[in-house]
């Protein structure tokens, strides 16, 4: 007889096309498979909204583009997804906009994704009305941090200033998304959890904010090099650094440099694993396995991510760093071995990590 996991990965996500469904994956590797993983539920508000933030996001984040231009697309596009209704004058100017967009992106994954916005719209009316109402919340807090992100990377080498604007800064295109998934599971899935509501959201939120951490670290080098150090001017200063002895570094790599990052490169990676422990914690309060698994993943991926970081060093600066597609795998036949369980889903982020404290 043949026995399927628990948490087998369901082929199809609720209301989304096939074509759709294809973006999805081609936009994100990992998420992509969390939403696969989730109760039929959650997959039609959460792929929806994902698939819209990363449109949002693509507009925010094509620098070779006048920002002029993009600022009031990202302004069309906050308006139409807020909108419970949009008028055809408003809906033909997007369109005629977000075709022009999608034709100067090269990569054609992010081209495809933003000549769909228009059915992705569509699909957010298909939700019901608390669902619409969550997606136009947490994207309504996306938007606004892209907004400020565009604004601040305006032109030439632009920098935070204090850990106070990281800490907003990843709540807002983060953490919230953490407290939209966790508010999803309090309405659809009675039960879903083994901690209270409150404290489920506060580290849902911290979940969702080390994952932009991590984000921040892994593309360092390339941020710097577009102009954006999300690295705070005041923590830099603390080991007599700025931002463009960084961005210099990244070109032509300056071994004082690195050197003198060295302790807050450590101090960043500590504070983002921290920050996932609090994902793993919050995956193993989970009752359902499938949504256990799916909000497990991430951490996961991510832990594997920071070792790797910490193996490369602020040498990192120079290479993209990520956890491997074959090791991705693996981790994926060993927690379909162990059916999800909580025991191994701490064993895996003990081996991925090194932290035996999750």
């Amino acid at each position: 007889m043949i026995t399927h996991s628990p948490f087998q990965q369901q082929p199809t996500t609720p209301g989304l096309s096939a074509s759709q469904r294809a973006l999805l994956r081609h936009v994100s590797r990992s998420f992509d498979l969390s939403i696969r993983l989730l109760p039929k539920a959650l997959q039609a508000p959460v792929a929806i909204g994902y698939l819209l933030a990363r449109a949002t996001d693509t507009v925010a984040d094509t620098t070779a583009l006048p920002l002029a231009e993009r600022q009031v697309l990202l302004d069309l596009m906050s308006q139409a997804i807020a909108a419970q209704n949009t008028s055809a004058e408003k809906s033909r100017e997007l369109s005629l906009l977000t075709q022009a967009f999608a034709e100067q992106q090269t990569d054609p994954h992010e081209r495809a994704l933003m000549q769909a916005l228009p059915q992705c719209l569509q699909l957010l009316h298909t939700l019901s009305d608390a669902d619409q109402a969550s997606v136009r919340q947490v994207l309504g807090h996306i938007t606004r941090g892209q907004q400020l992100d565009m604004a601040r990377f305006g032109s030439g080498l632009q920098a935070l200033q204090t850990e106070v604007e990281l800490s907003d800064y990843t709540w807002l295109v983060a953490g919230c998304v953490g407290e939209f998934w966790t508010e999803l599971c309090g309405r659809l899935l009675p039960g879903y959890g083994q901690l209270p509501q409150a404290e489920m959201m506060r580290i849902g939120r911290e979940y969702g904010m080390g994952l932009q951490r991590l984000n921040i670290i892994r593309d360092a080098g390339g941020d710097l090099a577009a102009g954006r150090c999300y690295w705070p001017i005041e923590t830099l200063a603390q080991a007599g650094l700025n931002p463009a002895m960084l961005a210099l570094a990244t070109q032509s790599p300056d071994s004082d440099t690195l050197k003198a990052l060295t302790p807050l490169y450590t101090q960043w990676l500590d504070h983002t694993q921290a920050q996932l422990a609090d994902g793993l914690r919050y995956a193993l309060a989970l009752n359902p396995v499938r949504l256990r698994v799916a909000s497990a993943l991430p951490a996961l991926i991510g832990a594997r991510t920071i070792a790797l970081l910490r193996q490369a060093g602020p040498a990192a600066l120079m290479h993209h760093v990520k956890m491997p597609r074959h090791e991705i795998r693996i981790l994926l036949g060993r927690i379909a071995l162990g059916w999800g369980s909580r025991a191994v889903l701490k064993k895996q982020w003990q081996k991925l990590s090194g932290d035996h404290q999750p």
